[in-house]
């Protein structure tokens, strides 16, 4: 059984989270986890059951009329901006910790996560052929994702890349280097197919 849980005038928790105004959260298996520095979620926001957000120990914010639906996973140093949406298994994970933008992923306003959409700012180091890569660590790099972006169903963005406002990621593409403002980018890796407008 599902339950809903409206917080109107907003809430305050010790540890840095907070919740604003109307946020709307499904209550069922929903996990709401804190045991990073912060957490902040803006008005009117939902998060629906099944849904994981865990700020590890980095800062998580959430900006206000933005939509978490079920099975979708939000991890780590985390920053989306007004009405932005991550749909149904999609995977969004920074890292680092709440004084490092290293490993940060940020979203403008308007932003649409497609389904089974995964971007993690980190990449295996693979530099050193005697040693094992599991053991050679990880290098963060930050993922910038502009205003008003689409981002279809199936899309991989890796690590270092910035994709400018305005621009539609096809579906199934691997975006593994920066693409400009107002561009439709496909394929693997992905390409500027056109330009809107």
């Amino acid at each position: 059984m599902n339950m809903s849980i409206l917080l109107d005038g907003g809430y305050s928790m010790p540890g840095g989270t907070t919740i604003g105004q109307r946020v709307s959260l499904v209550i069922g298996r929903l996990q709401v986890k804190r045991h990073g520095r912060s957490i902040s979620l803006g008005r009117e926001t939902r998060i629906s059951s099944d849904a994981r957000i865990h700020p590890r120990q980095g800062r998580m914010t959430i900006g206000d009329d933005c939509v978490i639906s079920p099975g979708a996973i939000v991890q780590g140093n985390v920053r989306l901006g007004r009405h932005c949406s991550i749909q149904a298994y999609s995977i969004v994970v920074g890292y680092g910790d709440a004084d490092q933008d290293d490993g940060v992923i940020t979203f403008g306003d308007y932003v649409r996560v497609a389904p089974h959409v995964s971007m993690f700012a980190t990449n295996h180091r693979f530099d050193d052929p005697s040693r094992p890569i599991h053991g050679q660590g990880h290098q963060f790099a930050p993922i910038r994702i502009g205003d008003d972006v689409w981002i279809a169903a199936g899309v991989r963005i890796m690590a270092g890349v910035t994709i400018g406002s305005g621009s539609v990621i096809a579906a199934g593409a691997v975006v593994t280097k920066d693409i400009p403002e107002f561009s439709i980018a496909g394929g693997v890796p992905a390409r500027v197919i056109r330009r809107r407008g």
